[in-house]
C-alpha cells in the first residue's frame, strides 16, 4: 500500500471545487476539499471487522506531518486490537474529571448547586467557611489525593475557635465528598471510615442562668416591678416575666407587631431563632396585666417603631441594658440561685410552670409552642407544625400571668 503520498505544495494548491474530494496520503489518511475551501484531515480504519471514521482537524492547524504522526499513533492501537476513537474519547474524559475533580474547581461546583437549595445567608456563610477554613489547605489537591489527616489537621484547627463551625465543616465535607462520588472524580467518601465524634467532641453545653426556686421568684417579681431604672428597661422585664420571649424578640419587638384589638403579639417568623419557612409567624396571646404593660410603654415609645427604646429614643434597647439592671437588683448569685439574665426568665418559666401546674394539666406540645420549640428536623417540622396551638397557649398565658400578680407584695 502506497504510503505518505501527499507533499505540502500540493495541498496548498488544492482548490475547491463544486463538490467534496479527496486528496489520499495513504493507510486510511486522506484531506477532504471541502466546497467552502476547508480542508479537513479524515482517517479511516477497520477493527473487529467494522468500517470506522474519524477526523484530526482541519489543515494547516494540523500539519501533515501531524496527521501523519496521529495517523500512526492511531494505528499502533489497531494493531493492539483498541478502538481508537473510544481510547481517545476515554482520556479526554478523564482530563475532564480530573481538572474537575481537583479540589478548588470541585468546592466551587458543589457550592454553586448547594446555592440554589439554602438561604442567602446561610450560603455566604457556608462559602467563607470553605474560603477561611479549608481551602487554604486543600486547594492544590485533587479530592482522591485527599486524606483523613487533612480533613482532621483542619477540624482540630478549627475547633480551637469555634465547635459549632467545625461541626458544619464537617458536615459541607461529607456532603461534597458524596457528590464528588455521584459526579465520578472520586471513587469513595473518606469520611464514611469515621464518625463525626471521632475527632469533633460532643459540645458542653452552658444552660442559661435561671430561678426556679419561687421565694427567689417572688423577689425577682417585685424587684423588677419596682426598679426605678430605665423606663423601657423596666417594661422589658416585666413584659418577659409574663410571656416568654427569647431576648433579642423582646428587645426588637415592634408596635406592628402588637395587636391590640385581637390581643395577640405576632413575630414574623424570619425574626425567630427558627426561620423554617413551613413554620407560620409565632403569636403570643396578650393578658389583661400585659396589655397593662404595653399601654404604659405606648405613652413613652408609640411614637417610634420599635417598644422598648434605648437611651437615645431612636432605636431598640440592647439586651445587656436589662441583663445589667438584673445584676443591679441583685440578680447575679449562682451559688444562691439568684442569677438570671433576660434569656434565662424562659426556663424559669419552663419550669415553674412544671412545677405549679397541678390542676390544668396543660398539654407538653402547649408548653413547646409557647417557648417556639420545635423538632430539629425539617422533615418532621413540615408535616407536624400545622396543628394550631394559639387556643391551647392562652390558658398557660393566662394562668402563668396571674401567678406572677399573685406574688406582688
Amino acid at each position: 500500500m502506497a504510503l505518505n503520498i501527499l507533499k505540502d505544495k500540493q495541498i496548498q494548491e488544492a482548490k475547491a471545487e463544486g463538490n467534496k474530494y479527496y486528496l489520499n496520503d495513504g493507510a486510511g489518511l486522506r484531506l477532504a476539499i471541502r466546497p467552502n475551501g476547508t480542508k479537513l484531515w479524515e482517517f479511516r480504519f477497520t477493527i473487529n471487522g467494522k468500517r470506522k471514521e474519524t477526523t484530526f482537524n482541519l489543515y494547516p492547524i494540523v500539519s501533515l506531518k501531524e496527521a501523519r504522526n496521529k495517523r500512526d499513533e492511531y494505528q499502533q492501537l489497531i494493531n493492539s486490537g483498541i478502538n481508537p476513537i473510544e481510547y481517545f474519547k476515554q482520556i479526554r474524559e478523564e482530563n475532564i474529571l480530573d481538572e474537575n475533580g481537583m479540589f478548588l474547581n470541585l468546592a466551587s461546583e458543589w457550592l454553586k448547586k448547594e446555592e440554589s437549595r439554602t438561604e442567602a445567608s446561610t450560603h455566604v456563610n457556608k462559602v467563607r467557611a470553605f474560603e477561611k477554613d479549608i481551602n487554604p489547605y486543600l486547594k492544590n489537591k485533587h479530592i482522591k489525593e485527599i486524606a483523613i489527616k487533612d480533613v482532621v489537621k483542619i477540624l482540630e484547627i478549627k475547633l480551637l475557635q469555634s465547635h459549632d463551625v467545625a461541626t458544619k465543616i464537617f458536615s459541607y465535607l461529607d456532603s461534597l465528598f458524596r457528590y464528588a462520588v455521584y459526579k465520578g472524580y472520586c471513587d469513595r467518601n473518606i469520611l464514611n471510615d469515621i464518625k463525626r465524634g471521632d475527632i469533633i467532641p460532643s459540645k458542653k453545653y452552658r444552660h442559661y442562668s435561671k430561678i426556679t426556686d419561687i421565694d427567689n421568684f417572688k423577689e425577682l417579681v417585685n424587684s423588677i416591678y419596682t426598679y426605678s431604672g430605665s423606663h423601657s428597661v423596666r417594661g422589658a422585664l416585666k413584659l418577659v416575666l409574663h410571656l416568654p420571649f427569647r431576648a433579642e424578640n423582646v428587645c426588637n419587638l415592634k408596635w406592628e407587631y402588637i395587636d391590640f384589638d385581637k390581643k395577640i403579639i405576632t413575630i414574623p417568623r424570619n425574626e425567630m431563632k427558627i426561620k423554617d419557612i413551613n413554620l407560620d409567624d409565632f403569636k403570643l396571646p396578650i393578658s389583661k396585666e400585659v396589655e397593662n404593660i404595653l399601654n404604659d410603654q405606648y405613652q413613652i415609645s408609640g411614637y417610634q417603631e420599635w417598644v422598648f427604646l434605648g437611651s437615645n429614643n431612636r432605636s431598640p434597647i440592647n439586651s445587656e441594658s436589662p441583663n445589667k439592671a438584673l445584676k443591679i437588683m441583685g440578680f447575679n448569685d449562682e451559688a444562691n440561685g439568684k442569677k438570671i439574665t433576660l434569656h434565662g426568665f424562659r426556663g424559669t418559666c419552663r419550669s415553674l410552670l412544671d412545677t405549679l401546674d397541678t390542676e390544668n394539666k396543660f398539654s407538653f406540645e402547649a408548653k413547646e409552642k409557647l417557648l417556639d420549640h420545635h423538632n430539629n428536623s425539617k422533615v418532621v417540622r413540615a408535616y407536624t407544625n400545622k396543628s394550631d396551638y394559639f387556643e391551647h397557649i392562652k390558658p398557660i398565658v393566662y394562668f402563668w400571668s396571674d401567678f406572677i400578680l399573685s406574688l406582688q407584695k
